[in-house]
């Protein structure tokens, strides 16, 4: 199969290039050449071209013909427009990256057809945390119409494997195997749902494959995964060291100036972001998506992550469990 990516050399993008590679498929990377030159060498075709550049994009893709093309980066509605353009229906099967930040949810175990967000008034001209859910869903209304019923939407959540740039399971990762008292913070059983990129990339080969079609979810395995059972998986996956989870309330963490970027993935008790973790994967399980272990990945971005920069700092922490401890 001839698979055109659109980015592929950072994450997400990345692993799904690795894996068509590895499948024996033909990979052409359209990126703007920033990271990623030299991850597969030789063995992708790079086209160089900001899809934001009408002109460089039509430029770049003229001539080209391909079987699938997989867009993992599409942020804004124009671009998915722009990219309709450029291909002339040269592209094959449309396959969307999209997010289940779409949903403005009514409640836990909501299905693909759950309430999403709705954006109005003209284009944002910038992405932000407000924004952000009702862009995708515009984005994904757009790949739908201009690439028609083939077109294939996945919504998935927390990403967290190898090469995240944020490093958010890396953080967890790294700090509970060095032992002793670790911040956990807010409620133990608030919802939390992760996936690996690897289990995007080969869901997202195997629907070429066989020609699944719609939306689904990527949320992990299940509607009623929570911090707990994340933190305890990673505790497994690296080790099993002698760790004790403090349970730390969203109020005072906040109170204390701390943000989701030094603690990665804690929703700060958002009702919102919670019930957004609550997805249905059954659709996806269904269609044959694999779920690797969380244990697993935590063992995996030990070996090859780093905490990110933002993460708490062991000196902040304690501060933080002494200043708790003490109320």
């Amino acid at each position: 199969m001839r698979i055109l990516l659109i980015g592929g050399t950072r994450f997400v993008g990345r692993h799904i290039a690795a894996a068509a590679l590895a499948a024996g498929h033909e990979v052409t990377l359209l990126h703007r050449g920033r990271t990623g030159n030299d991850v597969f060498g030789d063995k992708a075709r790079h086209l160089l071209a900001d899809r934001d550049d009408p002109e460089a994009l039509a430029t770049a893709l003229a001539g080209g013909e391909w079987d699938a093309t997989v867009d993992v980066c599409a942020y804004f509605p124009r671009q998915v427009r722009g990219l309709a353009d450029a291909l002339g229906g040269r592209g094959g099967r449309h396959v969307l990256i999209s997010s289940s930040s779409v949903y403005d949810p009514e409640g836990p175990g909501f299905t693909e057809d759950g309430r999403v967000h709705r954006l109005e008034g003209p284009e944002p001209a910038e992405v932000t945390e407000a924004n952000y859910g009702g862009l995708k869903v515009l984005c994904e209304r757009d790949a739908a119409d201009r690439h028609g019923e083939s077109t294939l939407i996945l919504r998935p959540t927390y990403i967290v494997g190898p090469w995240d740039p944020y490093g958010r399971l890396d953080h967890w990762a790294h700090r509970i195997a060095r032992g002793g008292e670790v911040l956990a913070p807010g409620a133990p059983g608030a919802p939390i749902q992760v996936v690996d990129p690897r289990d995007i990339a080969a869901f997202t080969l195997d629907c070429l494959d066989t020609g699944h079609a719609g939306t689904f979810h990527l949320v992990g395995g299940s509607a009623e995964y929570t911090f707990a059972d994340l933190l305890e998986d990673v505790r497994r996956g690296v080790g099993e060291p002698e760790v004790e989870f403090t349970w730390v309330a969203d109020e005072f963490l906040i109170d204390a100036g701390v943000t989701a970027e030094s603690l990665p993935m804690w929703s700060r008790g958002d009702r919102a972001e919670d019930l957004c973790s609550t997805a249905d994967p059954g659709a996806s399980l269904r269609a044959g998506l694999n779920v690797r272990p969380v244990a697993s990945i935590a063992r995996d971005v030990l070996t090859v992550g780093t905490a990110p920069a933002t993460a708490l700092t062991a000196e902040r922490e304690a501060e933080l469990l002494a200043r708790w401890h003490s109320r």
